[in-house]
């Protein structure tokens, strides 16, 4: 029998007593983590490789993706819903793509405790912050949206690892809703992975990522599809050098989650694109006309701006949850 998803009317939520318990529970120990990837399991080993909670508990869709994080220490133990694993549970970290977030906070939502702390992964926050918004009705003032700036190319919990967000950026998007006690909490938790913390509005953050990390990965993956289409796989792998090897990296993510992120934070990211399009068009005019001076000052530009950049811009995530 196939498990049921989170957005699944089967799954039942749980009882009054089960409410009650959770609501007796309720510890910032007990961590629950909806989501057992390459994410969430690396948020859960480096919390416990810190040893800033007591507890771990996961779900995962797929019952062997739970049953290997317990294998490897991951978690303590798997919960057969996401409402389950939440009892209990003083802080939730919800793991999942975009376009699943909120089906998994309408069902955790009667289970959670009133002094438990929800915040999410997703790199687009906008969206999320709405979804979060309809689907926990009062508790919305307990969830904290959250988007940390690492990642692979790789996925599955196999892949998780304790140091993923050591000295990286970690962006909350706290709105006026969202308790001050739930913000400090979940940024003691970053801090504790080793990653610094940035707050910004949800708009900001969605323009900012659009630029950064959106528009880079339609990028890599239109140049790789541009090469195919017009020379065959053997002289690709003959003749591409370490420059195109570097800037099509990010093109071996996963297609399905960056086409939803991709249509999560299209406004931003066809503002961008479009931006880029201009830019583009003014390199080809250039090359048209042979104007090697507009060549020039535009490559001037972009260089100087990659050296000041540094390695500021080196480790954008791959995954975006």
């Amino acid at each position: 029998m196939s498990e049921p998803s989170v957005s699944d009317p089967s799954v039942s939520e749980p009882s009054v007593s089960e409410i009650a318990v959770s609501e007796a529970r309720a510890r910032e120990g007990c961590l629950a983590v909806i989501g057992c990837g390459l994410m969430g399991g690396s948020v859960a080993r480096a919390l416990r490789r810190a040893r800033a909670v007591e507890e771990i508990v996961g779900y995962s869709p797929d019952p062997e993706e739970r049953a290997l994080a317990v294998a490897l220490g991951v978690l303590d133990r798997a919960a057969e819903t996401a409402a389950a694993a939440v009892a209990g549970a003083g802080i939730v970290v919800i793991a999942v793509p975009v376009p699943e977030i909120g089906a998994v906070l309408a069902e955790i939502a009667p289970a959670l405790g009133s002094e438990a702390v929800v915040t999410d992964l997703g790199s687009v926050k906008g969206e999320v912050v709405t979804a979060a918004r309809a689907a926990l009705g009062p508790a919305f003032a307990q969830f904290v949206p959250g988007h940390p700036i690492a990642g692979l190319e790789k996925s599955g919990v196999a892949a998780s690892r304790a140091d993923l967000f050591a000295g990286r950026r970690v962006i909350l998007t706290p709105v006026a809703e969202t308790r001050g006690r739930a913000v400090l909490q979940v940024t003691s938790l970053w801090e504790a992975m080793g990653a610094e913390v940035d707050l910004l509005t949800p708009e900001r953050h969605d323009l900012l990522l659009a630029a950064t990390s959106h528009l880079p990965h339609l990028v890599a993956y239109a140049l790789v599809d541009t090469v195919r289409r017009q020379l065959i796989a053997s002289e690709i792998a003959q003749y591409a050098g370490p420059g195109f090897a570097d800037t099509t990296r990010i093109a071996a993510s996963p297609p399905g989650l960056w086409r939803d992120i991709a249509l999560a934070n299209r406004e931003a990211l066809v503002a961008v694109l479009r931006r880029f399009e201009e830019t583009i068009h003014a390199l080809g005019d250039a090359l048209e006309a042979g104007d090697g001076e507009q060549l020039q000052r535009t490559f001037q530009a972009a260089q100087e701006a990659r050296v000041r950049l540094g390695n500021a811009a080196v480790g954008i995530d791959a995954q975006g949850q």
